[in-house]
């Protein structure tokens, strides 16, 4: 009962101890939005996103995540391989500023104390908030009518090594489903611009970001768990 007991307390040292290891750094990508307006592609990174994510990792398969992203989204009917939008020849832009936070798991233990190379693919999902500009499109080209915010569900996947005793380095693409149709000025709120719809309006807008994430890690190290 003794050592039963002792490796439960060793199990728990070990478990609080990696719940002190931080993660902080920065994203560095391309952006595309998905919608009514311009190419059909759902991963076409285009526009430069930039960012800084912090994570709490609480056990080597799973961390608590938050991040701030920032980019400016363009689309061109023009650049579309739909015939349709071809003739159309809109073009639109919005600028999106977003708040996330949720849980990151991983396939692997993605141990941060282990001096060998450590590599993990990994999901995350959680909840984003954004703002972003409500707009309208007139003689072609997206008009700013005034600033909102709305929330989005991100769906991201990737895959992250540790690269040396604190730096870490991922890869990933997310996908985020907005609660907006009109990131693109197709479905303005706007009263006075009901006559400006168009697209489908039963659809809501998309956004990705596709880049690469460094960290740098910190935080107290694990405790020797007891074997005896």
């Amino acid at each position: 009962m003794k050592r039963f007991l002792l490796n439960i307390i060793g199990f728990l040292c070990c478990i609080t101890s990696f719940g002190q290891i931080h993660e902080i750094g920065v994203f560095v990508g391309g952006s595309n939005y998905i919608g009514d307006v311009g190419k059909t592609d759902y991963f076409s990174p285009d526009d430069l996103a930039i960012g800084v994510l912090y994570k709490w990792n609480r056990s080597t398969r799973h961390s608590w995540r938050f991040s701030y992203t920032q980019t400016s989204i363009t689309a061109k009917d023009v650049e579309s391989n739909a015939p349709n939008r071809n003739l159309r020849g809109y073009e639109i832009k919005n600028n999106i500023k977003e708040l996330s936070a949720g849980l990151e798991f991983n396939f692997l233990d993605f141990d941060l104390h282990q001096s060998d190379f450590v590599l993990s693919p990994y999901v995350y999902s959680g909840i984003s908030t954004f703002i972003y500009n409500e707009t309208f499109v007139l003689n072609k080209e997206s008009k700013i009518d005034y600033q909102d915010y709305s929330f989005a569900i991100p769906m991201v996947v990737g895959v992250k090594a540790k690269i040396s005793s604190h730096l870490v380095l991922g890869l990933e693409t997310g996908a985020r489903y907005t609660f907006t149709d009109n990131l693109d000025g197709s479905n303005p709120e706007n009263e006075n611009f009901e006559t400006l719809k168009f697209g489908n309006l039963n659809n809501k807008d998309w956004y990705v970001f596709t880049g690469f994430t460094l960290t740098y890690t910190f935080g107290k190290n694990p405790c020797f768990c007891a074997t005896k």
